[in-house]
Formats: structure tokens, C-alpha cells, sequence
């Protein structure tokens, strides 16, 4: 982020800057943690700069991500990490002692001290005490970080004079987070164990409504360009102020798409939709990342559970505190995905290769009317056929009970209402359901312009509650849910996945009563 060219937050306007000026003038050590490309590395460098403008101290940032590439190989590591210090610590100060002193000390001292006995000169040599901030921390592996974090560790009670007087560790997760297999120990170590000198952790949080706005008010100050009433508000609802995702979605509406670029023409919220299909559909690398995180088994135990609204999670409060950490996930009340374009990509992540097939099984032309209309009641009767058939494989294949067969739809689903219509998704832990929302356009309107709304619940049958309580409790939900989008006709999934359940007791239809909310039960 350069602020003379791009749009931005004063980044030191995201932290509690007056508690972390203080633990630095405290001689503490910090960590900063946030998940990637949600402006760490802007905001400590903006920390460094005033730091260095004041004059009462000396502070580096350095960024430790080149050593990734040595892995366990704690020798060639080290040397990459003191070369970089070299350079920063010239660049930044206009000092060449480390560049003087590395070699000899990692010849000397060898690769487990190297580190601090470079430090220690370096800070002994000014009387302003040194302060260092490390990027990417835990990009490092193995027995690498090891002997970094250690030997930040050792020096620690030599501060301010033989040693930095504040170090913060920046890095995607908490110290805390850190299981580093050590191959030289044979065994994993944690983070906090080998690095118990932190004093405090700092995460970096997501904009806010108000920092959403003034992003997009310097485009409009900038260029003109107007946004439509609600496509302000479309951006901060799918993204709910994920950094990345907020300048992805504005950069693909206002730059990338070639009706954006004609500054006449408002930013519509139909365009704000258009560029979160592209950015879902391109797996754009922000969400690459993401799906790799979804390979994670810490992961999945709080996801797939969650995709299920199961209240029997195997999570533990350590897991959920990590996937909070990594942005996936908020904890308002109930633990829900952090945002919508998560709660649409990771279904769909977790679905491409059942998706993949449903390619030259389900066509979607299949499902509409002659008037251009989704035939809702056709698809599910549909999807009926198709679980009986093929459920087996992919529940067993997700090893979620509960989260497979709603995977299952959502997979079908899509491949039909992604053609002309879109798919809105509501899950959470402990829900005990899963909602989903179709919009399909009316016969001559548009997708955007007052849409058809169908329902579509999700439950699962448990061990300890019957398919006929399930039933009263997901039409209470599931008109509610209709009630609260404005939908014309509810859809209430039941799956019973009990073992001994024959197909015949679990496929049905129910069609409701002339006097009762327009809502089909369909039993999987």
C-alpha cells in the first residue's frame, strides 16, 4: 500500500496505538497477528516510521518470509535471516555494524546463536535503544523458528542495553498457535513454549463500516464516479470489512469490469454482484488461500460441523479460537462464517469435484419453465432421485453426518441457480439447520429487480429426536425464514441418515395444507 497512489485507512488508525506505544516504551514484547492481506505489514510500518520520526529510539522492520525456503535447514535459514537484517538495519538506520558482524558470528557462534549474539552488539552500539519488528514469523519451519524464537527468548533479560528493548512478532497467527515439529527433537513444540516472553497479542481487525465508506468516498472524490443507492451497503454485506476482499470487490466493479471504467455510469449493485461472482468463480488468491485452509483437520472440525448446524461439534475452544484467528469465522452470539462471499466459496471449495460431475448429469435448462421461471418443486423431486442414488459415496467421502448430505445439495443446487440465479447461505454452529435462499428472476424482470424467493431448510434427523419433531421445529424455522426474506414458498430438506432407515421410510413428500404456510416437506 503506497497512501500517494492508492485508497487508504491510516493504517495506524486500525491498532490501539496508545497501548502498544506503551508496552514498547515498556521494554515488552508483542505479537501481531491477523489474517493474510488485512494490512499487517502497512501497519507496522507505519509504527516503525513514527517510532523513527521521534528520534528517541532505533527501530527495523525485517521480513523473516525468505527464510521459508530452508525449512529445517537451521544453517542456511539463519544466513538468509541475518542477511536481510543487514540490509534493513542499513536502509532503515544507515547502519552497517551488522553487515560487518553476521558472518564472523554465524562462523563462530554457529546458526543457534548467531542470531542473538548479532543483537546484542547491535543494540550495544548506540545508546538509543533498538526496537525490531520481524514480518512473516511464522513463515519459518521447523526447527528454523525454533531457533529463532529461542534465541529471541535468551536475550531477552539483556534489554534494553545488550538486546532489542521491544520486539514484535508479526505473522498470520498467535504464538500460541504455533505447533512446530522440530525434526532434530523427533517431536512437535509449541509456539508458546519455546517464545513465553510475549506480553501481549494484538489482533489486527477488519474495517469498519465507517472505513468501508471512506474508501469508497475517495474513489467518488477522486474520480467522480458515483455508487447507487445500496451498493455501497452490497459491499460492506458481503464482505462485512475483510480488507482484501472489500478493495478486491470495489477494484473489480470500478477498474477491472469494462462498464465500471466509465466514469458517467454509478456503480450499480447489480455490478457489486457481478465482480463477487468473478472473484468466487476465479478462486482469486486470496480465496486459493483460503481453500487451503479448509485442508486443515482443525479446520474442518469447526467448518463441517458448522455447514451441518450441529450442536455435537468436535471442536475444542483452542480450535475455534484458531480459525477465529485466521478470519474465517466470527463469534457473535453464535459462530457463524465472517462473511457471505466465505459462507458462498467455502460450499462451493468443498463441493468442485462433486460439481464437477454434476456437469454432464444435471442440466439447468432442465428445471426451467416455458416462462423462464425455476421450477423449484421439479429440481428437488430431482435431487431426490439423485441422493438416493449417489449419497452414499459423498456423505462418506466428507465424513460429516451431518454436513455431507447439505453438501450434497448445495452442490446440486448450485450447478442449476448458478446458471441464471443466485444462492444466499445462512449457517451457523448450533443452529440446528442450514438456510438457503434462491432468487431467480420473474418472467421479463431481472435478478436484481425484485426477484422470486424460495426457501430452501435444511435439518437432519438425530439419534435422540424423531423425524416428526424435527419436522414441526424446521416449519416453525422455515416460515420464519420466509417471513424475514419476503420469499413466496418454503422448502423444508429433512435428512434421516439413521442406520436401518430404508429408502422407502426416508424418501416422501409432504405438500402443505390448504390453510397452512406454503411449505413442501421433502424427507432424504
Amino acid at each position: 500500500m503506497v497512501p500517494q497512489r492508492h485508497y487508504c485507512i491510516p493504517p495506524l488508525s486500525r491498532i490501539d496505538l496508545e497501548a502498544v506505544l506503551e508496552l514498547v516504551e515498556d521494554m515488552r514484547y508483542l505479537v501481531l497477528h491477523a489474517p493474510r492481506q488485512t494490512g499487517k505489514t502497512s501497519t507496522i510500518k507505519a509504527l516503525a516510521d513514527r517510532l523513527n520520526a521521534a528520534g528517541e529510539c532505533r527501530c527495523v522492520y525485517v521480513n523473516f518470509e525468505p527464510g521459508q525456503s530452508a525449512r529445517q535447514d537451521v544453517a542456511a535459514g539463519m544466513q538468509t535471516i541475518l542477511a536481510a537484517l543487514a540490509d534493513e538495519a542499513d536502509w532503515t538506520t544507515g547502519e552497517d555494524l551488522v553487515e560487518q558482524i553476521w558472518p564472523a558470528a554465524l562462523a563462530k557462534a554457529g546458526p543457534h546463536l548467531a542470531l542473538k549474539r548479532v543483537l546484542a552488539r547491535w543494540s550495544a552500539a548506540d545508546s538509543r535503544p533498538l526496537v525490531l519488528f520481524i514480518d512473516e514469523i511464522d513463515s519459518l519451519i521447523g526447527d528454523t523458528l525454533l531457533s529463532v524464537l529461542r534465541q529471541l527468548r535468551s536475550g531477552y533479560p539483556d534489554r534494553p542495553r545488550r538486546f532489542p528493548q521491544s520486539i514484535i512478532l508479526c505473522g498470520v497467527r498467535d504464538v500460541r498457535d504455533y505447533r512446530i515439529f522440530s525434526s532434530s527433537e523427533g517431536s512437535h513444540v509449541a509456539g508458546g513454549s519455546a517464545f513465553n516472553i510475549k506480553a501481549e497479542s494484538f489482533r489486527l481487525g477488519d474495517f469498519t463500516k465507517d472505513d468501508v465508506w471512506s474508501l469508497l468516498g475517495q474513489h467518488t472524490a477522486e474520480t467522480g464516479q458515483e455508487f447507487e443507492v445500496g451498493a455501497q451497503e452490497r459491499i460492506w454485506h458481503l464482505t462485512r470489512g475483510q480488507p482484501w476482499l472489500v478493495n478486491a470487490l470495489a477494484r473489480q466493479a470500478c477498474f477491472d469490469d469494462k462498464a465500471g471504467r466509465d466514469r458517467s455510469r454509478p456503480i450499480s449493485i447489480a455490478a457489486i454482484d457481478r465482480a463477487k461472482e468473478t472473484l468466487v468463480i476465479n478462486r482469486v488468491t486470496h480465496l486459493d488461500q483460503l481453500a487451503n485452509q479448509l485442508r486443515e483437520e482443525r479446520v474442518r472440525r469447526v467448518v463441517l460441523p458448522m455447514l451441518g448446524g450441529s450442536v455435537n461439534a468436535a471442536y475444542s475452544n483452542r480450535d475455534l479460537e484458531y480459525v477465529r484467528d485466521l478470519g474465517l469465522v466470527a463469534h457473535e452470539g453464535v459462530v457463524r462464517m465472517a462473511n457471505p462471499i466465505y459462507s458462498e466459496f467455502i460450499p462451493r471449495e468443498l463441493t468442485a469435484s462433486l460439481q464437477s460431475g454434476l456437469e454432464s448429469m444435471v442440466s439447468p435448462g432442465w428445471y426451467v419453465n416455458d416462462d423462464g421461471g425455476l421450477d423449484v418443486r421439479d429440481l428437488l423431486t430431482a435431487f431426490q432421485r439423485y441422493f438416493r442414488e449417489h449419497s452414499e459415496f459423498w456423505v462418506d467421502r466428507y465424513g460429516h453426518l451431518e454436513a455431507g448430505p447439505q453438501l450434497v445439495l448445495h452442490a446440486f443446487l448450485q450447478r442449476v441457480v448458478n446458471s441464471a440465479g443466485r444462492i444466499t447461505r445462512e449457517y451457523a454452529l448450533a443452529r440446528r439447520r442450514s438456510d438457503l435462499l434462491i432468487e431467480w428472476p420473474r418472467p421479463g424482470g431481472t435478478l436484481h429487480c425484485n426477484p422470486s424467493k424460495y426457501v430452501v431448510e435444511c435439518k437432519v434427523v438425530g439419534e435422540r429426536s424423531g423425524p416428526e419433531l424435527v419436522i414441526r421445529e424446521g416449519l416453525r424455522q422455515t416460515e420464519s425464514y420466509m417471513d424475514l426474506c419476503g420469499a413466496e414458498s418454503g422448502h423444508l430438506v429433512v435428512f434421516d441418515m439413521r442406520p436401518g432407515k430404508t429408502w422407502e421410510e426416508r424418501i416422501f413428500t409432504r405438500d402443505p395444507e390448504p390453510d397452512q404456510p406454503p411449505i413442501t416437506v421433502w424427507g432424504m
